[in-house]
């Protein structure tokens, strides 16, 4: 008899799929949060039959079960862990451990992409085109390949997953993955899909009206309350922001903080690690703890929102050589112009201190100091027409 416990997620489940394909009845699978995960691991070790085979994918127990599951597997050798994360890597050092972040060429694993191998080098599983590209796409979504691979397909199995329940998805899947020679949605999954495409595009519009600006620690954080589609939020309100080290996103509700990143000079799991928590370097989660709570509700709770950079604009543009034009809530005015290789910027018509090596430097400088935005044309308009009255005024 096998079990497996796994994380509640996609890459999680993904590996439920695939123990489910590999060993039907056999298994007995087990979702879990990271919370739960060691109420059944001490399960499985008080109640269980010892003879079970336990598979541990995409979640890491805490130390005293680390120490618990190596003495049950000294007199009961069949527990297999297989994980991908940066703070697992110390489960290498047990025998029933396998963590491993990256593969060949710097390719980032999944959990659900390390137990399709596994299964297939020992012979529980055959490997088949439908169920290598359903593994792939967890892959590609889980480590966020996806986007640089403009791979919308890996996306959108993520959404039809939060779609519906954990039951109906795996019963979707596991019919598909057996009787389908490729994967691919059907017509009305397609539908659904665009649908919900359009609920989260409305979805970040309005959380991007919210998200405050808070230095913590070194790194200056993007802080918004949010309960839903948080790796679709963290990556356009990075992109927006991107003068932002990372995106903090809060659901009060599981008092829980998301990290989302991306930069590749900053680590969220690190970020993560100082509240309890973990992940990935670009993606990163932890329980809202207290000194979390300090951190990110009450010292930001009194900031005001950020502003969005003003789109569609033909003459206020960003990297001119006439210059660009932001602003503040205070209402100060900022000229960001090149002179002799240097950027420099004026506030109010008087010239910082400051220089720097490209427009990019400069603007984050602006936006991190001053959280200005990129005003709109009419008000460039404006300043221009007055530079030019007064010019000829003189």
């Amino acid at each position: 008899m096998y079990k497996l416990l796994s994380h509640n997620d996609l890459d999680g489940v993904g590996c439920g799929i695939l123990a489910k394909l590999a060993f039907g009845s056999e298994i007995k699978v087990r979702y879990n949060s990271i919370s739960s995960l060691n109420r059944e691991i001490g399960f499985y070790l008080e109640k269980d039959d010892p003879s079970t085979f336990l598979f541990i994918t995409d979640l890491s127990p805490n130390e005293e079960n680390e120490k618990n599951l190596n003495e049950h597997y000294q007199d009961h050798p069949n527990i297999q862990l297989i994980d991908h994360h940066k703070t697992a890597l110390h489960l290498n050092d047990y025998e029933w451990g396998f963590v491993k972040v990256e593969g060949v060429e710097g390719k980032l694993e999944s959990a659900t992409s390390l137990f399709y191998e596994y299964l297939v080098e020992n012979d529980f599983l055959e490997t088949k085109d439908a169920i290598s590209e359903f593994v792939e796409l967890v892959r590609q979504y889980d480590t966020w390949e996806w986007e640089k691979n403009n791979n919308h397909k890996a996306h959108s199995l993520n959404s039809l997953f939060f779609l519906v329940s954990i039951d109906e998805f795996e019963e979707m899947m596991l019919e598909r993955l057996s009787q389908s020679s490729h994967f691919d949605f059907d017509e009305f999954e397609k539908r659904l899909l665009h649908m919900e495409d359009d609920k989260i595009e409305r979805y970040i519009r309005r959380k991007k009206r919210e998200i405050v600006q808070a230095k913590i620690g070194e790194y200056y954080a993007g802080v918004v309350y949010a309960e839903s589609y948080h790796s679709e939020l963290g990556n356009e309100l990075g992109k927006e922001f991107s003068h932002l080290d990372y995106i903090a996103i809060l659901n009060m509700g599981g008092k829980r903080i998301s990290y989302r990143t991306i930069h590749d000079d900053v680590d969220v799991s690190e970020i993560a690690g100082t509240y309890g928590g973990g992940g990935h370097q670009k993606a990163s989660g932890s329980s809202l703890s207290e000194e979390a709570y300090n951190h990110y509700v009450l010292d930001t709770f009194h900031l005001e929102p950020l502003r969005e950079d003003a789109k569609r604009n033909r003459y206020n543009l960003k990297e001119s050589d006439f210059g660009t034009i932001y602003k503040n809530k205070s209402d100060d005015l900022f000229l960001v112009y090149p002179e002799e290789e240097k950027w420099v910027i004026e506030k109010n018509k008087n010239r910082l201190d400051e220089q720097f090596a490209s427009f990019e430097e400069s603007e984050k400088f602006l936006k991190r100091q001053y959280e200005a935005w990129l005003v709109k044309d009419d008000m460039f308009v404006e300043y221009l027409i007055k530079e030019i009255n007064r010019l000829s005024s003189n």
